[in-house]
This record gives C-alpha cells, sequence and structure tokens, in this order.
C-alpha cells in the first residue's frame, strides 16, 4: 500500500497533520539517508529563519490538502 493513498482527510486538524506527513516526506525522499538528515537537522533546530522556512512548506502543502478536501465544506 502507498504511504499517501489519498488527499481527502475528516477534517481541517486530520488535514494539517498529512501535510507535516507530505512535508516529512519530502525530505526524507530528497535525502533518503536517515544519518545525513541527522547531521544537517544540527543546521537548522535553532534557526528561527530555516522553521519558519519549514512552516512556509507545511503550509502549502496544507492548502493543497484543503483544496482537495473542498476546504471542509
Amino acid at each position: 500500500m502507498s504511504w499517501l493513498p489519498t488527499l481527502i482527510t475528516k477534517s481541517p486538524e486530520e488535514g494539517f497533520d498529512l501535510a507535516l506527513k507530505l512535508s516529512r516526506m519530502a525530505v526524507k525522499k530528497t535525502q533518503p539517508d536517515d544519518a545525513v538528515r541527522g547531521r544537517l537537522r544540527a543546521d537548522y533546530e535553532d534557526s528561527a529563519d530555516s522553521l519558519t522556512m519549514a512552516s512556509g512548506v507545511v503550509a502549502q502543502n496544507f492548502q493543497t490538502v484543503a483544496a482537495a478536501n473542498g476546504c471542509w465544506r
């Protein structure tokens, strides 16, 4: 089974959780080596700019999920 069987969620909260997963999976698929991701984490975990940019990626993914769900009418 696919890790992403659907973009449809029951609620906005579940949609936000899915947006987070989409964002994390993009990083994992871009850099599949766990050790490398672990080393790189030190570069951004204390960076307000990096964390703000990460929030922007999640927000974009949330827009996608919201649109797929008709903004939960």
